[in-house]
């Protein structure tokens, strides 16, 4: 795997497919990703340039600002996935390949959803809500072949 020269085989024998994964990641942002620019520059009172934000995913606004870590409902969803991924294996959800799968899990949107709203609180059915439609909108653009 490019990326690994600098490990050992035993090293490289203990990496799981997350390190894999995030190996990857670097050795694209190194060698293949390019600096894009809007042409629409900001110019800040220490002398910073930089290319405006406008028109690009704010993905900060999803982070309130006086809720702690463990209480972002963002850090919610990752806990619910980490669990997930204890219980099934990593990124199993993302095997689903067909109807049966998506219809499986816009009901268990809906069904939490349910729970959520009539104030159930034995699981966090909010993000379960969440990891449902991530995986239904995530099978529909597969299936679609994007």
């Amino acid at each position: 795997m490019p990326g690994q020269a600098f490990l050992d085989e035993a090293d490289r024998r203990a990496m799981n497919r997350s390190d894999e994964i995030r190996l990857q990641i670097a050795e694209n942002i190194r060698n293949k990703f390019e600096t894009k620019d809007s042409g629409q520059h900001e110019t800040y009172d220490s002398g910073m340039v930089r290319d405006t934000e406008q028109g690009k995913p704010r993905f900060d606004l999803l982070l309130p600002l006086d809720v702690p870590f463990p209480n972002q409902f963002l850090t919610r969803c990752a806990e619910l996935l980490e669990r997930g991924a204890r219980k099934y294996g990593e990124r199993n959800w993302e095997k689903g390949k067909g109807d049966k799968e998506l219809a499986r899990a816009i009901s268990s949107a809906i069904r939490h959803l349910v729970q959520w709203a009539s104030g159930e609180t034995d699981e966090d059915h909010a993000a379960a809500v969440v990891f449902n439609l991530l995986q239904a909108e995530t099978l529909k653009y597969r299936m679609e072949g994007k």
